[in-house]
């Protein structure tokens, strides 16, 4: 699985690189504060939701720890997807949010 760290989505963002950030938790958690641009889908909801995602897109996946987001990512990966995790989630995310 290909990870990506906190700091390097920093400077992504920061760099005016377009993104695709999915937050996997829930609803509330996510309303505590997530990353600018991150769409929120809960981890539970995600396979309702593939038809949503385009399989040409790369997309970074987010949760509180990481360990959300990376059995999300080994979830969509099976089915084609190009997705990245972020090591240390929300808890190592030291930058902006909204």
């Amino acid at each position: 699985m290909k990870e990506i760290t906190t700091k390097e989505v920093e400077q992504l963002i920061a760099g005016g690189k377009n993104i695709n950030i999915i937050d996997v938790r829930e609803v509330g958690e996510a309303a505590e504060g997530r990353i600018k641009g991150a769409v929120n889908i809960p981890l539970g909801l995600l396979e309702g939701r593939m038809p949503d995602l385009d399989k040409s897109k790369e997309y970074i996946l987010v949760c509180r720890s990481g360990g959300r987001s990376g059995r999300a990512c080994q979830f969509l990966n099976s089915y084609g997807y190009k997705v990245i995790n972020m090591a240390g989630g929300m808890l190592s995310w030291e930058g902006k949010t909204e």
